[in-house]
């Protein structure tokens, strides 16, 4: 299967665009720096930003599935989430691929968590209301879009080794999940991706 990976030169979506092209999948990758991407066997990578359709429409062409890795940016960057999300949505109309992997952000659904203190739903949301509010928009966008979705919402990311054994929760994290490691977030993406699993759900992953 061909995959189309956005965010291929990021923490998640390196991971994923290694395990695909070690499996065996031919990748295209958009990137806005080629040069971060080596060249490797079935690796297509596509100069562009997510925000140019184009660049997305090219980076979609053929695939079997389409993997959205791109994370929350700045104030500087508002609404690239929800302008990347409905460029993906739109060629993939026109290809005809059905299967999205997003990932998202768990914190920006905070407000309504059960097992999260009121300290934590009180600050979050305002130190990061710029880019929380993208994330959902996003996440809107694809919800609407009627192909097979699967958004990821991973708690706050950490940079050491994937372990593989992680814990999952429809919609919020499980309890007392704080942290999780970007290679296992593409753990479970493979996972979503392999097993066809986890149709039209938001999933939070967190230890």
């Amino acid at each position: 299967m061909q995959l189309a990976i956005l965010g291929g030169t990021g923490g998640i979506g390196g991971h994923v665009l290694s395990w695909a092209l070690d499996a065996g999948h031919p990748v295209r990758a958009l990137a806005r720096r080629p040069e971060a991407l080596p060249p490797r066997a079935g690796l297509r990578v596509v100069h562009g930003d997510a925000l140019d359709g184009a660049a997305v429409a090219e980076t979609v062409a053929g695939a079997g599935a389409v993997v959205s890795a791109l994370g929350p940016r700045g104030v500087k960057a508002a609404s690239l989430l929800a302008g990347a999300a409905a460029n993906v949505v739109a060629a993939m109309d026109k290809t005809g691929a059905r299967r999205l992997i997003c990932v998202s952000a768990a914190g920006a659904y905070v407000s309504g968590d059960p097992d999260t203190g009121w300290l934590i739903k009180a600050v979050l949301p305002r130190v990061f209301a710029t880019q929380f509010a993208d994330v959902r928009e996003m996440e809107n966008v694809i919800r609407d879009s009627g192909l097979d979705w699967t958004i990821v919402r991973p708690v706050r990311l950490v940079n050491r080794p994937g372990t593989g054994r992680y814990r999952v929760r429809p919609d919020f994290p499980p309890p007392h999940g704080r942290t999780i490691a970007r290679g296992d977030v593409a753990h479970f993406i493979a996972a979503v991706l392999t097993e066809n699993a986890w149709l039209h759900d938001a999933p939070a992953v967190a230890y």
